[in-house]
């Protein structure tokens, strides 16, 4: 489809084994109710890193639900005849070097360590176990073609200056009220935060909903963040394009992507339809 990077979200096992998965959280992606009935925990969710690789590896995914089982995307595959199952990091840093091969271009990586701090919390120092497992697959340096992407500010000054680590290092900002970390996003929005924050990282992943502002005709206009960012030095990969979720402001998938590429000029962008965003790149 045309990607240059892959995402990989990182989330450790009951075995302390690193999978690949968008949360922490296994029962609104896959079967594990009904295959583990009763191992939930008292807020009724089923967590990744209460359920060893073996038993992950026995369970059906399916497309996000809500709460209610109702499809996130509803309009998406709903591969009823197909079987999808969980893989781990390791598993998908070997598919990586296989598909590199059978393309015959780079392809990089875009992994993210999910929840340090609650991985800790659990007992597990996820952090060491992930870059172990890059370095064993040939990613130490900064010229390597991986992006390492954490909410937790803390957590990537720890990657730096504690372990040491030359990656390309990305700071995702979200929205303070998702309480992903204890980082207070709204630090980040001057430009001297952001000249501070290019002292220890290469580039920052916000929230589309961060680029730009609707003015009280209801268009869309640059909230400057961009041009900020780049100003301090700093790439911006905002998240994330979805042609069926579209942010405020926006009437179609081809708009969003004019005003983010065109206009604000990104350096990059998270997408779940990257033959679409190379599409209209193509057309640029």
């Amino acid at each position: 489809m045309g990607a240059d990077y892959l995402e990989q979200d990182v989330v450790a096992t009951r075995d302390d084994e690193l999978v690949v998965l968008h949360d922490i959280h296994l029962d609104r992606i896959s079967d594990v109710a009904t295959t583990f009935p009763g191992r939930q925990r008292e807020d009724g969710r089923y967590y990744v890193r209460d359920f060893t690789l073996d038993e992950i590896r026995t369970l059906f995914v399916h497309e996000r639900r809500n709460a209610d089982g109702t499809q996130v995307y509803p309009d998406r595959h709903q591969h009823a005849d197909e079987t999808f199952r969980i893989h781990s990091f390791a598993e998908e840093l070997e598919f990586i070097a296989e598909l590199q091969t059978r393309v015959g271009r780079p392809v990089g990586i875009y992994p993210e360590i999910k929840r340090p701090a609650w991985h800790l919390d659990e007992g597990f120092d996820i952090t060491p176990a992930f870059l172990e497992l890059l370095r064993r697959f040939g990613y130490d340096s900064h010229s390597d073609p991986v992006y390492v992407q954490c909410f937790d500010h803390r957590e990537l000054v720890r990657i730096r200056e504690v372990h040491d680590c030359r990656l390309k290092l990305i700071q995702l900002i979200g929205d303070n009220e998702w309480r992903e970390s204890a980082t207070d996003y709204d630090g980040f929005r001057d430009a001297d935060a952001l000249k501070d924050l290019a002292e220890l990282v290469d580039g920052v992943g916000p929230w589309i909903n961060q680029l730009y502002r609707l003015d009280s005709a209801g268009a869309v206009r640059d909230s400057g963040f961009v041009s900020l960012a780049h100003d301090a030095g700093l790439a911006v990969h905002p998240y994330t394009f979805r042609r069926d979720d579209l942010p405020p402001g926006f009437g179609s998938f081809g708009e969003l992507l004019r005003f983010t590429i065109d206009e604000l000029c990104v350096d990059g962008l998270f997408t779940d339809f990257p033959d679409l965003v190379v599409e209209t790149c193509d057309d640029c």
